[in-house]
């Protein structure tokens, strides 16, 4: 580091508490982050100095029952597994013993000072590198949906949910070379030839899978579909008063393109008007823009039944407001978290009044077509309206911290 510049970040570190200086002395002489975050030491830095008020504004009953249902997902793995802790390996038997040292400091009652104090005596705290240039985390939410649904076809209930097709092939690429160690393509085979998995496009509008019996249910509305492919779950009651749960099964490979983002693009709806709520209040009264806002994203998924729900990529169920989505590329799954973030102020009528920080231990349990990289987290807030206006509102910048027992 240069003298000039080391003389400046000491001048800042005599500043009140910046973001500046927690960036500085968390990461040393570490280089600041250029690009989006591709592997785990990139994604996460170990805090050496200034850390989070550990506080927790939910139920601890709540964390204990996410960390129980995550172990159930260490249990199934062998004894060979590696976590990725930023630049550091944990083993699973490593990983397992800080969660369960977690739930034994949560057995004793201890208040939130104490608490606190503990964790920082005996856990090592990562914090995420964020986004590039501000090292802050977006966060967003989603939730379990519930809609009306039909195991038959008729003139209300039109629009299918999709099984995972047969055709549908996941390709190991490092089967073919070691530089693409760690990456897949989803694909079909038509005659000698390897071809991308049909889009959005494909299905929907030239109704590529039509036919082929892989509907799994019907739907009122094309929206309703298009949100389950974004929450990934869902209830569905049906007329004769059953509830169908539905779970992700399969994608079509093609990459995520957010149609919120699209919509502001193209002057549909202002940056600061944009949730879930808008998107399908604006597309419900223009439905001449329905598919050309839809087809924009041509990532597709495919649905299974599941008898319990709804379920995170580990395959255990998720916990309202416990549960989190994070990209498996670089953070360890199923890492024990702790998040700072807003959360909603809603008033008697069910509206947003505002926003209140809060402080919360939370559970790396899920994943997202659209969460990738280190600067990108989603909480799961369970169902119901209030999981629904939180869930499509929440667009906020915070800060993720991963913790694990010192070794």
């Amino acid at each position: 580091m240069k003298k000039k510049s080391f003389r400046k970040s000491f001048l800042v570190a005599l500043l009140p508490l910046t973001a500046a200086i927690v960036v500085f002395l968390e990461v040393g002489c570490c280089p600041v982050l250029k690009k989006e975050a591709q592997r785990p030491e990139e994604a996460l830095r170990q805090v050496r100095f200034f850390f989070p008020d550990f506080r927790d504004d939910m139920d601890r009953d709540s964390l204990i029952l996410a960390i129980r249902r995550n172990m159930e997902h260490l249990d199934r793995l062998g004894p060979e597994t590696i976590f990725h802790y930023g630049s550091d390996g944990f083993t699973i038997q490593q990983v397992r013993e800080s969660q369960e040292a977690f739930l034994d400091l949560l057995a004793k009652g201890l208040d939130p000072d104490h608490l606190s104090r503990e964790i920082r005596k005996r856990f090592r705290v990562y914090r995420a590198t964020g986004r590039v240039k501000n090292r802050k985390v977006l966060f967003t939410g989603y939730y379990e949906p519930i809609y009306e649904g039909s195991l038959a076809p008729d003139q209300v209930y039109k629009y299918p949910l999709y099984r995972s097709p047969a055709d549908l092939i996941r390709i190991d690429l490092s089967l073919f070379s070691e530089k693409f160690k760690g990456e897949n393509i989803v694909a079909r085979i038509q005659g000698k030839k390897v071809l991308p998995y049909y889009s959005r496009y494909q299905i929907e509008a030239e109704k590529a899978l039509a036919g082929k019996g892989l509907e799994m249910v019907w739907l009122k509305d094309p929206l309703d579909v298009a949100f389950l492919h974004v929450q990934g779950s869902g209830r569905l009651s049906l007329p004769d008063g059953k509830e169908l749960l539905v779970h992700y099964q399969a994608s079509n490979g093609q990459p995520y393109r957010s149609i919120g983002r699209y919509m502001i693009e193209r002057g549909f709806l202002a940056g600061e008007e944009m949730s879930m709520q808008a998107i399908r209040k604006y597309l419900t009264e223009n439905s001449e823009a329905l598919d050309e806002v839809l087809n924009y994203n041509p990532s597709y998924v495919f649905f299974r039944q599941v008898e319990n729900g709804p379920l995170g990529s580990l395959g255990v169920l998720l916990t309202p407001g416990r549960s989190v989505a994070l990209d498996s590329r670089v953070f360890p799954r199923g890492a024990l978290g702790f998040v700072v973030c807003q959360k909603p102020l809603v008033n008697d009528q069910g509206n947003i009044i505002g926003w209140n920080e809060f402080y919360r231990f939370v559970v790396n349990q899920d994943s997202g077509g659209a969460i990738k990289g280190a600067g990108r987290a989603d909480i799961f807030w369970g169902s119901g309206p209030h999981a629904e206006l939180t869930a499509g509102h929440l667009r906020h910048e915070g800060d993720l911290y991963i913790l694990i027992k010192e070794p």
